[in-house]
């Protein structure tokens, strides 16, 4: 392990938290919301909804952006979009005027998504690039365990606008540790200016790329499913189950820990089997988990226990998948990588996005649209990772 490597794992991995603290501090405030602002279900789901897409499509300015000023200026712009739009949320007397704020919050969110992958591609690539997106996974897996419960505390102690106003806070700590812990990755002499002509070349030669594009919606269908998960699980979990806030949090850590306890051995299996294999039987494993389970709901076996253990399993099994599609996708671009990691980041999250508004009008408060839509999108993700990979099992394999 290089000298470092730890420490830089920890300083990207504190510095992803924004954007996950942002979702999973929020999630047991939605009934809340939609009781204090009086509005539906669907509308406090478009607050996330808002989110996503914004959190998506601002990453095609930051990664470009990063390519041509250096890593660090693009987290302290992005950052200072995002408290401006925290405090919005904070102060929202509409439900439209709450979505607005989250909109312009996950513009700045969005940095933290694309700088710190760029600067893994800058540092290392292969085996070493995916034990150091795990290790930055591992920092950022203490999220989904302690956000929700954190904010069922704020809400306990006055109400769910401190959440935001906390998470404008932690983007001021962020920056500090920007500006005091970070290095430039890119120096001057390989960055890339903005031209709109080799932006677009750029994006046409990713465009055309099977294997990119495979691999980025791999990853983006199996996220859209956990983003489905997210904006009807507090609902399912209160209403359908009777469960508290603080329970929910604690129901909703157990899944994040299949997630994230299985992305640390992502590196190891893919040392031992191939990225490109690994990939392949994790999605299938997900596909067919998401398929029992849809399977036992209609069957009317949908107790909480039957729901939380398969989703346990299904998405430890996608927890194999995140770290190496992300990986893969930007090793044949390294010359490119800010934008080829801010274009899969787009398409990964308005695919969220777009799932989210596709099964809004089919959620009833039950488990059985949520549990048909994380099957829908894992059956999908399995079925590309056979496309994509299939004709070459071994492609990610280190040498």
């Amino acid at each position: 392990m290089q000298p470092g490597f730890l420490r830089s794992a920890i300083v990207l991995g504190l510095l992803a938290w924004v954007g996950p603290f942002a979702i999973d501090m929020y999630l047991p405030a939605l009934p809340v919301i939609a009781d204090d602002l009086e509005t539906t279900i669907a509308a406090t789901q478009t607050t996330l909804t808002a989110y996503f897409i914004a959190f998506g499509v601002a990453q095609l300015v930051y990664g470009p952006l990063a390519d041509w000023i250096g890593r660090k200026a693009p987290i302290f712009i992005g950052l200072g979009i995002f408290i401006v739009g925290s405090l919005a949320c904070a102060w929202a007397p509409t439900i439209g005027w709450l979505a607005a704020g989250r909109f312009v919050q996950a513009m700045g969110a969005a940095t933290v998504m694309v700088v710190p992958r760029a600067i893994v591609r800058d540092l290392y690539t292969g085996s070493q690039a995916t034990r150091m997106m795990a290790l930055i996974m591992l920092v950022i897996s203490v999220s989904p365990m302690l956000a929700p419960l954190a904010g069922s505390g704020l809400i306990a102690l006055s109400g769910w606008r401190l959440i935001f106003e906390v998470l404008a806070g932690a983007a001021i700590l962020s920056m500090i540790l920007t500006a005091t812990q970070l290095p430039e990755t890119l120096p001057a002499e390989k960055r890339v200016p903005v031209r709109p002509r080799l932006l677009l070349a750029g994006m046409r030669t990713l465009l055309t790329d099977p294997k990119f594009i495979g691999l980025t919606l791999i990853g983006g269908f199996g996220m859209a499913s956990f983003f489905v998960f997210l904006s009807t699980a507090s609902f399912v979990y209160t209403c359908q189950y009777g469960l508290s806030s603080v329970q929910f949090s604690l129901a909703f850590a157990v899944n994040a820990i299949g997630f994230f306890g299985a992305s640390q051995v992502a590196p190891t299996l893919g040392d031992r089997f191939g990225m490109a294999r690994m990939i392949l039987i994790a999605t299938s494993g997900f596909a067919i988990t998401a398929m029992i389970l849809l399977a036992l709901t209609l069957a009317g076996q949908d107790s909480l226990a039957v729901l939380m253990g398969m989703l346990f399993i299904g998405y430890a099994f996608f927890g194999l998948v995140m770290a190496p599609v992300m990986v893969m996708a930007l090793d044949d671009h390294g010359d490119k990588a800010g934008l080829a990691s801010s274009l899969g980041g787009t398409l990964q999250m308005v695919s969220g996005g777009v799932m989210i508004v596709a099964t809004a009008p089919f959620f009833d408060g039950t488990s059985l649209p949520m549990v048909a839509s994380i099957a829908l999108c894992a059956v999908v993700a399995a079925t590309l990772a056979v496309v994509t990979l299939r004709a070459a099992p071994q492609t990610g394999a280190p040498a």
